[in-house]
C-alpha cells in the first residue's frame, strides 16, 4: 500500500534524467468540454462548457444543460471530451493540450414498476391522470450520468525519467525540448464518483438533460490510489459484477473518510475470518451431534425458514453480493442442520423421495415438551402480528408482484418478530439450568460478526429492515451470554457430543 501512494522524487543534483512539470512555468490555460456521439472525436462535437482563464488551483462546480442527440435518445451512447489547453488556441490544433474521453451514458435494466396489488393502480400516477402506463423493458436502457468529476495533479513534482510509475505514466503526455523533458498537466476523470443514485433514464422525448461539472486538484499519492481503485472496480465489472454491485464498492471509497476506509478494510478482513470460523465450527458441532437434549428443534427449524426467506428477499431487492453470498451459504447450512436435528433420512425411489425420521429418547422428549410449551405461548402473540402486518401492507403498500408482497410480508415478520423464535431456546436453557449443550464456539464467532455487521450497516447499502435486524441480534446474543454466566458448566452433564466430562474412558483393563 505504501508503494502505491508514495513516489520517490527525482534528484537533479545526482545527474539523474528528470521529468519536470509543465505547470511550473505557470502557463495560461483554458478548459473546454465537448460532447460527441463517437469516442474518436469525429462525431460533430458540441461545446458545453468553456473557461478561458482556467486556474487549476481553484475548484468549482457548475451546472450546464446538455442537448441530447436523437441517436442517444434512441438508446445510444454519448461521450464527453475534457480538454485542458493553451488559452486562445483551439484544443483540436494545440500540441500542448491534454484530454480524456468518458461516457456520459450508462446502461441498466429498469426496475419493475410497483403497483397496489388490490386496485392495480400506481399511487404516484394518481396526480398525473394523462400519463400512460408502459411496460418496463427487460433489456438495458440508456441512463444519463448527471455528474462529471475531474481532477488535475497540481503537485510541483519531478519524476525520475527512468522509473516512471506505470499507473501514472498512462495519464502523462511528455514533451521534450532538447535535453529538457516536461510532462503536461496530468488530467484524471473520476469515474468512482459516478453513482447509480445520480443516473437518470433517457427516453425518446428527452431533448436536454442537466450535467453537474465538478473540478478539484488532487495530490499525487491520492491520484495513484484512485487509479488503482478505479481499475479494481473495472476488473470486477469484467468478471460479471453488475452496475449496482460495482456501485456498492464505489460508495465505500467515495462516501467514506480515508481513515474510516482503512478501518473498513480491517473490519472486512475480520468479518470474512469470523464468517469462515463460524461456518466451520457450526458444521463441526452439528456433524458430531448425537443427541438433541437441551436443543430447541423448533428454533432450528425456524432459523432455517427465516434464513431462506431473508435470502429470497435479498435477491428480490437486488442487494449487494457482499451481503447475498454469505446469506446463501448460511441457508444451505441451515437446511443441513434441520436434517441432522430431526434425524432425517432421505431415500430415493427414482425421482420420488421418501423421508424417514429417527426416534427420540426420554431426555429429548422432555426437551421437546419444553420447546412446545414455549412456542404455544409465543404463537398467541406472533401469528396475529404477522397476519395483520401482511394485510396492512397489501392494502397500503405497492409491490412489483404478488411474489414480492409474499416475500416482503414473510421477511418483515422475520425481521420484526423473528427474535421471538429464539426465545424457546432461552426457555429450554432456563428449564435445564444449563447452556453446555450449545455450540459456543460458533455462537461467539457469530456474536463478533454481529457487532461487525453493526459497522457495515452504516457503510454497505442494504434494505432498512435488514439493517435494523443487525442491531436486534445484539440483544439476543447478550441474552445468551447472560445465561452462560448464570448457569456455570456442570461437568456431570452430557455435552454436545453425547459425552460427560466425568465419564471414565472406556478401555481394556491392564493385566497384572
Amino acid at each position: 500500500m505504501y508503494g502505491i501512494v508514495y513516489t520517490k522524487p527525482c534528484d537533479e543534483s545526482s545527474g539523474v534524467h528528470c521529468v519536470t512539470p509543465y505547470l511550473a512555468k505557470k502557463p495560461r490555460l483554458q478548459l473546454s468540454i465537448y460532447t460527441s456521439l463517437k469516442a474518436t472525436g469525429d462525431g460533430n462535437p458540441n461545446l458545453i462548457l468553456n473557461i478561458e482563464d482556467f486556474d487549476i488551483h481553484s475548484k468549482f462546480e457548475r451546472k450546464v444543460n446538455v442537448s441530447i442527440p436523437k441517436k442517444t435518445r434512441n438508446n445510444g451512447t454519448l461521450y464527453t471530451y475534457v480538454f485542458v489547453h493553451q488559452a486562445g488556441v483551439s484544443p483540436w490544433h494545440d500540441n500542448k493540450e491534454v484530454h480524456l474521453v468518458a461516457q456520459l451514458t450508462s446502461y441498466m435494466v429498469l426496475k419493475p414498476q410497483e403497483v397496489n396489488l388490490i386496485s392495480g393502480e400506481d399511487p404516484t400516477q394518481q396526480s398525473e391522470p394523462h400519463r400512460k402506463t408502459t411496460n418496463v423493458p427487460d433489456r438495458p436502457v440508456a441512463h444519463w450520468r448527471s455528474r462529471l468529476t475531474f481532477n488535475i495533479m497540481a503537485d510541483d513534482f519531478s519524476f525520475d525519467g527512468e522509473s516512471l510509475p506505470g499507473d501514472v505514466h498512462r495519464y502523462m503526455k511528455i514533451l521534450q525540448y532538447g535535453k529538457k523533458v516536461q510532462y503536461l498537466p496530468i488530467l484524471f476523470v473520476d469515474l468512482l464518483s459516478n453513482r447509480v443514485k445520480d443516473l437518470m433514464v433517457i427516453n425518446s422525448s428527452t431533448t436536454e438533460l442537466p450535467l453537474t461539472v465538478s473540478y478539484d486538484t488532487i495530490s499525487l499519492g491520492k491520484l495513484r490510489f484512485w487509479i488503482h481503485m478505479q481499475d479494481a472496480v473495472y476488473s470486477l465489472q469484467q468478471f460479471g459484477f453488475t452496475e449496482k454491485d460495482a456501485d456498492e464498492i464505489k460508495g465505500i471509497f467515495v462516501d467514506t473518510n480515508l481513515y474510516f476506509l482503512a478501518l473498513t478494510f480491517v473490519v472486512a478482513a475480520f468479518h470474512l475470518l469470523f464468517d469462515f470460523l463460524a461456518f466451520k465450527n457450526d458444521i463441526s458441532f452439528w456433524k458430531k451431534k448425537k443427541s438433541m437434549v437441551g436443543m430447541s428443534s423448533k428454533a432450528v427449524l425456524w432459523r432455517c425458514f427465516s434464513t431462506i426467506v431473508i435470502f429470497l428477499y435479498l435477491m428480490d431487492e437486488q442487494t449487494s453480493m457482499l451481503i447475498l453470498i454469505p446469506a446463501g451459504v448460511g441457508s444451505i447450512i441451515e437446511v443441513w442442520k434441520v436434517k441432522k436435528a430431526f434425524k432425517m433420512q432421505i431415500h430415493w425411489h427414482g425421482l420420488k423421495p421418501t423421508f424417514k425420521f429417527g426416534t427420540s429418547d426420554e431426555s429429548e422428549r422432555r426437551t421437546e415438551a419444553y420447546d412446545t410449551q414455549a412456542m404455544k405461548y409465543l404463537s398467541y402473540l406472533l401469528y396475529p402480528l404477522c397476519i395483520g402486518g401482511a394485510g396492512y401492507s397489501l392494502v397500503y403498500v405497492k409491490y412489483k408482484s404478488w411474489y414480492s408482497w409474499l416475500i416482503n410480508s414473510l421477511v418483515n415478520g422475520v425481521y420484526a418478530f423473528g427474535f421471538l423464535f429464539m426465545l424457546p431456546q432461552l426457555f429450554v436453557n432456563y428449564k435445564f439450568k444449563s447452556v453446555a449443550h450449545l455450540p459456543w464456539k460458533a455462537f461467539m464467532y457469530k456474536a463478533f460478526n454481529t457487532f461487525i455487521d453493526d459497522v457495515f450497516a452504516f457503510i454497505i447499502t442494504m434494505p432498512t429492515s435488514h439493517r435494523l435486524a443487525c442491531f436486534r441480534d445484539d440483544v439476543v446474543f447478550l441474552g445468551y451470554l447472560y445465561q452462560r454466566w448464570l448457569y456455570p458448566v456442570d461437568k456431570s452433564r452430557v455435552n454436545e457430543y453425547g459425552e460427560s466430562y466425568d465419564e471414565k474412558p472406556k478401555g481394556k483393563p491392564h493385566k497384572d
